[in-house]
């Protein structure tokens, strides 16, 4: 027996009944957010998200090809084929770790799947590498881009200090949703496969999904057409979290407009990464914006150090937030079942 199981309607998933089960659910996330800001990162070697990028990038050099073709369905259709067999291995591995957990009693099994599920979420290490930006930043200009280089995929050679720190900020609330908010929202619909499969889709997203030539060297190659299933994918699993977490952020950012926060988001090409980036930029008061692609809030003010701060502090209150919704949840659940056994 598994977390869920299809009722006598069929297709619609469900928790299965017995209060015990829903409770190893709904303490599992909290217990990972905890190991996640005590531990931090798992070692590299043991890291199944450095796995999935090893194993994304040994398939992407054969893929995809090493110079701009037009209409390459080719790749295309070998893209989406590969993507899928990762996948698949991925979900295999993924319910078998899970259905090892609950087999164990079940403080054991909330221990075992928190375990699990911290390495698919990354609040600590990306808050960590967003302060060490903006360390940078007041060390010298230079040092921030090289600092920011680490973070983001555009060419940071010519950013101004508030680009930077703009930069900076978006990854943060952008990556809010992909490294915890979206692996919580599928881990609590679908079990630790739904997470697994979210952090693949999201990291082959960062690998095959931009366009155009990327790489180095020997390793460059033409993702136009290669990686448009992986960039499709990541929109499809991406699109309900990243507005969870935009309206998380404007929950506990405070005085953010619900119909201004809709109109900043649709600014940006990504038809998710905008909401989360949209709700900082309303809740700090500062614009964010991409030269040369968008501009978010554009009459706030430039960021200064402080919103950078202020940003983080957003950001933990928002995991506090979803500790403290498990709790809640948890509660009603225990009351109830209690009632039910009177």
């Amino acid at each position: 027996m598994g977390i869920f199981e299809f009722d006598h309607v069929g297709l619609v998933l469900h928790f299965w009944a017995g209060w015990p089960a829903v409770v190893v659910l709904v303490c599992v996330p909290p217990l990972a957010l905890a190991v996640d800001g005590w531990l931090g990162e798992p070692p590299v070697p043991m890291h199944p998200v450095v796995w999935m990028g090893r194993a994304l990038d040994g398939c992407g050099q054969r893929l995809a090809p090493l110079a701009p073709r037009a209409q390459d369905y080719r790749s295309f259709w070998l893209g989406a084929i590969a993507w899928c067999a990762l996948a698949a291995l991925v979900l295999i591995a993924a319910y078998g770790l899970q259905w090892l957990a609950l087999q164990l009693p079940m403080p054991l099994a909330v221990v075992a799947l928190a375990l699990l599920l911290k390495p698919l979420m990354a609040l600590a290490l990306l808050q960590s590498e967003v302060r060490a930006v903006e360390a940078a930043l007041a060390e010298s200009l230079e040092a921030g881009r090289a600092r920011l280089a680490w973070l983001v995929s555009r060419d940071v050679a010519q950013l101004s200090a508030e680009e930077v720190r703009q930069s900076a900020i978006e990854t943060l609330a952008e990556n809010l949703n992909d490294s915890v908010v979206a692996p919580l929202f599928w881990f609590v619909l679908l079990g630790l496969p739904g997470a697994a499969l979210y952090r693949f889709a999201n990291t082959a997203d960062a690998m095959w999904g931009y366009p155009g030539m990327r790489g180095q060297g020997d390793h460059r190659r033409y993702w136009q057409w290669a990686g448009k299933w992986a960039a499709r994918a990541d929109d499809v699993l991406s699109w309900l979290p990243a507005r969870i977490t935009a309206l998380l952020l404007a929950l506990v950012g405070g005085s953010v407009p619900l119909r201004a926060l809709a109109q900043e988001a649709r600014k940006t090409p990504s038809p998710n990464s905008g909401w989360p980036m949209a709700a900082m930029a309303l809740a700090l008061g500062v614009r964010l914006s991409k030269p040369g692609a968008y501009c978010l809030h554009e009459e706030g003010r430039a960021p200064t150090a402080r919103d950078a701060a202020q940003a983080q502090k957003i950001v933990s209150k928002v995991a506090i937030t979803l500790i403290l919704i498990a709790l809640v949840a948890l509660f009603f659940i225990v009351l109830q079942a209690l009632r039910h056994g009177e």
